[in-house]
């Protein structure tokens, strides 16, 4: 069964100070101060009829904040409401997030009590400068320290990375990212910086002091994350911000490389630069051609409205494109079939410097 996580969302509990960039009203919703009992129950119900049988893959997640730095009596008293769903057997395991500062040896005893499996670290960016002017209030050798008390006391980890962050640059941004990699976490995220009303980011905007990247901007560098992440067997469980309704009100969003399919944009432009490598191994350009992919790739790789289709067409000068899907085929995977010959890529043979730059 597919990995599944009940969203409990503490909203901005534990927060030593607020980031400049962060509304967290918008980008996890609009949640109650509290999480009361017969909250929790409900939602996590509600999660569960819609699994199936099986609860192997599930984990309740408390999200939002910073949950250890949660006053320690309520977050004994959220563990116990998930523990008790881990006893029954009907979920696997617990999963919180947190910052890098707020975790020590004592804190994860109190973690590991309540089976805790998983703890996903907001380390954000690895450049202190970044960091100081995003007032994160913490630095990367937090962030590294971190994830080596967690991987010897046996908890799985992930990490939070952000795109364009002030201060940040391209290379800056790569850094970070290579930074990760050493780490080895088991999951990461990956999102652009968006700037949401009510925030210093927005009010640093307005004054003219801060630049957000452009769309194709983010997507460049999240292609070159998540092939990295892909290249080294790091699972990127998210690219982009989750979705909430408080993101369609056009005033909620002042800024920046914000799209609702923000993943499918990065994984499009991807195959793309797969099709084109693939178009450049024939002896011709070929005038009609076919491309096999697994069912759930075949709208990335058309990309939005069919654009990838029309810029293949007009480059090659192809008349013809078919796609054919095979359910056994790995995700990912490539296949050209031109003029009677095969050719062939993948995500994961792809690197960043083959047409990629």
């Amino acid at each position: 069964m597919k990995n599944c996580i009940i969203p409990i969302f503490v909203v901005y509990k534990g927060c030593p100070n607020r980031c400049i960039y962060c509304n967290e009203r918008i980008t996890a919703g609009n949640h109650p101060d509290r999480i009361s009992e017969d909250l929790f129950h409900e939602t996590v119900r509600s999660h569960l009829e819609s699994t199936g049988s099986s609860r192997d893959g599930i984990q309740i997640a408390f999200y939002g904040g910073n949950f250890t730095g949660i006053e320690r009596g309520y977050q004994e008293e959220l563990l116990k409401l998930a523990e008790g769903y881990v006893r029954k057997g009907w979920v696997n395991s617990i999963r919180i997030s947190t910052r890098p500062d707020y975790v020590d040896r004592e804190r994860i005893d109190l973690l590991k009590r309540y089976s805790v499996k998983t703890v996903e670290i907001g380390a954000q960016s690895m450049n202190d400068d970044v960091l100081h002017r995003s007032k994160r209030g913490h630095t990367a050798s937090d962030v590294r320290r971190a994830l080596v008390l967690l991987k010897e006391n046996g908890l799985e980890t992930g990490v939070h990375l952000m795109a364009g962050l002030p201060g940040d640059t391209r290379d800056g941004f790569y850094h970070s990212v290579e930074e990760i990699i050493s780490l080895r976490p088991h999951t990461v995220r990956v999102h652009p910086t968006i700037v949401f009303k009510d925030t210093p980011l927005a009010l640093a905007y307005i004054k003219g002091q801060y630049r957000p990247l452009a769309l194709d901007e983010a997507v460049e560098l999240c292609e070159y994350s998540l092939l990295r992440f892909r290249e080294e067997g790091i699972n990127m469980i998210r690219l982009g911000l989750q979705h909430t309704h408080e993101m369609e009100a056009s005033e909620n969003i002042v800024a920046g490389p914000y799209h609702p399919a923000f993943r499918s944009l990065v994984e499009g432009s991807i195959f793309l630069k797969m099709a084109i490598h693939l178009f450049g191994q024939t002896e011709k350009d070929p005038k009609e051609a076919t491309f096999s992919l697994a069912p759930k790739d075949v709208s990335n790789f058309r990309g939005m409205r069919n654009g990838n289709m029309k810029t293949l067409k007009e480059r090659f000068g192809t008349s013809e494109i078919m796609i054919r899907e095979y359910p056994k085929q790995d995700r990912g995977l490539l296949v050209l079939t031109a003029d009677g010959k095969r050719y062939r890529t993948s995500f994961a043979e792809m690197k960043f410097d083959q047409g990629l730059k």
